[in-house]
């Protein structure tokens, strides 16, 4: 599925400021998987994917 998500946020950054829904969309997907995968599997999981994720999001709307 990172294929999936990165091929989402390719899309998004190439439609420029038209695509700040598809970006908004795929990384509140990455953030909610990380977050998920952090609470059942492993920590380490919120920080590698989820933080990064809100991050950029924070960014986004900077």
């Amino acid at each position: 599925y990172n294929g999936f998500l990165a091929a989402g946020l390719v899309w998004g950054l190439l439609l420029g400021s038209q695509g700040i829904a598809i970006l908004l969309f795929f990384l509140s997907c990455i953030t909610i998987a990380g977050i998920y995968g952090g609470i059942t599997v492993n920590k380490r999981i919120f920080f590698i994917q989820a933080m990064p994720a809100i991050l950029a999001l924070v960014l986004l709307f900077r």
